[in-house]
């Protein structure tokens, strides 16, 4: 049965799903992409279902991965915050990619537009790529 806390965890969840990339808007795609990046037993659309619905809430570590995966603090996706306040947090930042993002260049800018196109899986193998090839480009620059 849906308490006042297992509602308010729904609402976060749906709030922080609504500007996920891919949007997430069904229990079978919910499950799908939170089973892409949880490293322990997966989940049932079944689950998903009763997350978006009130009827459960996730234990903490499938709402540490579901914070990691939606760019929001666990603290706020499990409690909300201290306010009791329903509106999404800012995006978390590494420091490290807010500094880089500065000092982009218009090319750089027009590549990450483009691959925000494509699907997760074709985003991966992009990835894998650029990582073997920068792997390879430090290799060689040691010689």
């Amino acid at each position: 049965m849906p308490t006042d806390e297992k509602i308010a965890f729904t609402k976060r969840l749906k709030t922080a799903l609504k500007r996920s990339n891919p949007k997430i808007t069904t229990p079978v795609e919910l499950a799908l992409q939170f089973n892409l990046r949880h490293p322990n037993e997966s989940i049932t659309p079944q689950a998903a279902q009763k997350w978006l619905t009130g009827k459960a809430k996730p234990t903490a570590d499938k709402i540490e991965t579901l914070a990691s995966w939606l760019a929001v603090s666990p603290h706020w996706l499990r409690f909300g915050s201290a306010t009791g306040e329903q509106s999404i947090p800012p995006m978390r930042q590494n420091k490290t990619h807010s500094n880089m993002n500065a000092s982009l260049s218009e090319s750089e800018v027009a590549l990450v537009s483009q691959m925000r196109l494509l699907s997760e899986h074709q985003k991966t193998l992009i990835a894998d790529l650029v990582e073997q090839l920068a792997a390879e480009w430090r290799g060689h620059s040691r010689t």
